[in-house]
């Protein structure tokens, strides 16, 4: 199967020309950072983090209009990717060029049956005969097009464009510090480890015989073959000194300066990047990155899947996360005991908690009565029983009868 046959099923494909230019005289095409935003090992860590995270959100379709599809979303939306792979590469698509978009897949009788994320890099918009194209570049040099209308667009620090997401130049700075810090790095501990020795010649050497005279000291001295531990040197040198070897360390305040730049380009902290993060900090994180993520691309998915008369109708896609996955055990117990008992969470909303599997009839709600299932409470709703309590009697007099039926005591003799 041929990658385009399966985009757009050998539709014919339409001459298109002209660049569409937007209102502010700005040719929508699209370019990575110069020097790879993508190519830095902490740069690099921040967007796999995030797009990590992203790839746990849960699919779920609201509606009868594509029910049918909804485990193909949960699944594998498209034939090439399963769907952590598709949404953590939307999710590195927006954080390293702020745009990314999204195209439906249809059978060939037109009926949508997947979504496939694009690279804006290799997208440009244009016009042919009136209407608005998305034209995508392939690996292997072919184009494809599709309905500008149709596609959905993922995009993050928006301004100059209308349509589009703004590029990494406000981290070049960062970028280049990290790459000046690096090569410092690496030519200090190579400094540190090729000089060992400082000799002072006693005579006036050509600086032919300085070079015969070190490679002959390098070989007596320092190689393999000198097992004895001993330095010998004749006249020739008035002075020898053994250089300390001390290993490099950068500074801290300039790894810290560049650690921050970068965590609050990317909305992360090192906590997360580095998997040290509790409740809070996962909270945190969550509210500030992961759900507006996942706010947009449900917005976007259902825009671009459903027509305006099945959204009206209640249709919808949404993409959530288990938000208690990184709570502590106590909060686990909490939110599960007191959320379960009254009827807000059933079993498997439980198993998902403690990231244990579902179980059989786990869909039912329980409320404390104590415990029945929801849907039993209406056959517990006889009348209740009323417990009157019974006055106190006093003890009957000397030759008088008990009344009320009320039997004297055992063992209690009448007063005399």
């Amino acid at each position: 199967m041929k990658f385009l046959d399966y985009l757009f099923h050998g539709k014919e494909l339409k001459a298109i020309g002209n660049y569409f230019k937007m209102l502010n005289g700005y040719s929508p095409t699209f370019t990575s950072f110069s020097g790879g935003v993508y190519e830095m090992d902490l740069t690099r860590t921040a967007i796999n983090n995030f797009a990590t995270h992203c790839s746990k959100l849960k699919p779920e379709i609201e509606g009868s209009a594509l029910k049918s599809l909804e485990k193909t979303l949960q699944h594998k939306p498209n034939y090439f990717m399963d769907t952590t792979k598709f949404i953590k590469r939307l999710a590195t698509y927006v954080a390293v060029e702020h745009t990314a978009f999204i195209i439906p897949i249809e059978d060939e009788y037109g009926r949508l049956c997947g979504w496939y994320p694009l690279r804006a890099e290799r997208c440009e918009v244009v016009e042919s005969e009136g209407q608005l194209y998305l034209r995508y570049l392939f690996a292997n040099g072919s184009y494809g097009a599709i309905e500008f209308e149709r596609v959905g667009i993922m995009t993050d620090f928006e301004y100059k464009d209308d349509l589009f997401g703004e590029d990494n130049s406000t981290l070049a700075p960062t970028m280049q510090l990290i790459h000046t810090q690096n090569e410092g790095i690496i030519n200090a501990v190579k400094n540190s480890a090729n000089i060992r020795f400082l000799a002072k010649v006693a005579n006036m050497l050509k600086p032919e015989d300085i070079k015969k005279e070190r490679k002959r000291f390098t070989e007596d001295n320092l190689s393999a073959d000198n097992d004895s531990g001993m330095i010998i040197y004749d006249n020739k040198f008035s002075e020898l000194k053994q250089v300390e070897s001390k290993p490099y360390t950068p500074n801290a305040l300039q790894m810290q300066h560049i650690q921050e730049n970068v965590c609050t380009h990317f909305g992360t902290n090192m906590d997360i990047l580095q998997n040290k993060f509790d409740e809070n900090t996962w909270n945190a994180y969550y509210e500030g990155k992961i759900e507006p993520f996942a706010i947009q691309l449900s917005l976007v998915m259902t825009n671009m899947s459903f027509t305006e008369r099945e959204r009206a109708c209640g249709n919808a896609i949404f993409f959530s996360a288990n938000r208690l996955q990184y709570a502590s055990n106590a909060t686990k117990l909490s939110v599960s005991t007191q959320l379960f008992d009254r009827a807000l969470l059933n079993r498997n909303g439980v198993m998902d908690i403690w990231n244990m599997a579902h179980v059989e009839d786990g869909e039912k709600y329980y409320i404390r009565k104590e415990y029945t299932e929801v849907s039993e409470l209406h056959k517990g709703s006889e009348q209740p029983v009323i417990i009157q309590q019974v006055p106190q009697q006093t003890e009957p007099a000397a030759g008088e009868e008990p009344q009320n039926g009320q039997e004297e005591k055992e063992g209690v003799n009448n007063a005399s």
